[in-house]
């Protein structure tokens, strides 16, 4: 019944899930990274980083993501020639796959991490400031710490949704799952099992994920 996966040995099938976690573990930290400094922006006492931080933000989020992947490759890449070669990060398909998704998803972030930091106390913030603390250095040692343990959860809901963000990267030939997925499909006649096979994988993936993070949130919740 499932002899058909073994005659697709480019990618296989594990090894395409394979580059979904790579996708999903490289965006994931780079998003959380520049969602983190956008987060910071949109609350700075400089107006311009605001500014930037909620155009960027407003943006990027009424982009489709396809759109986004796609203009990595044909925009930066052929017509710019932005490459970001790197040994480290395979072809030039991955990593420009990675970086528009990190370009997206960090729009994502950004909104979790400023919910987050809108539950911190006022108070705290400014004795903060009474103390001689600079803004840098409230929002890294004060403000920060307490808003990821109160927003673990929803950073959780977008990692899994950044997993399976990660099928878009076919379209820049990207050999992830959704681009075996459509090769499978293509050549043979079995669409609804070879569909619930990956269907099962992405569970497999996300499901213990969305578990765990679960469970973290609610043993590092911030008792107010």
């Amino acid at each position: 019944m499932f002899d058909f996966i073994s005659d697709y040995d480019n990618p296989t099938l594990l090894g395409a899930f394979w580059m979904t976690v790579k996708l999903t573990f490289f965006s994931g930290i780079g998003s959380l990274v520049w969602g983190t400094l956008l987060a910071a922006m949109r609350v700075s006492p400089v107006p311009l980083m605001r500014g930037f931080g909620t155009a960027y933000v407003n943006i990027v989020r009424n982009i489709p993501l396809t759109v986004i992947i796609i203009f990595t490759s044909l925009g930066l890449a052929d017509i710019f020639g932005v490459t970001m070669g790197s040994k480290v990060f395979e072809t030039r398909d991955f990593r420009l796959a990675i970086l528009g998704l990190v370009a997206y998803t960090a729009a994502f972030v950004c909104e979790a991490i400023r919910s987050g930091i809108n539950t911190v106390p006022l108070g705290q913030a400014e004795a903060a400031r009474a103390m001689g603390l600079s803004f840098s250095q409230t929002l890294r040692h004060i403000v920060l710490p307490q808003a990821f343990r109160s927003v673990i959860g929803p950073l959780a809901n977008v990692l899994i949704a950044l997993t399976k963000n990660t099928t878009v990267a076919a379209a820049i030939g990207v050999a992830e799952a959704a681009y075996l997925m459509k090769e499978m499909i293509e050549n043979e006649a079995q669409t609804l099992l070879i569909g619930a096979i990956f269907a099962f994988g992405f569970v497999v993936l996300t499901l213990p994920t969305g578990l765990f993070l679960g469970w973290l949130s609610k043993r590092l919740a911030v008792k107010r």
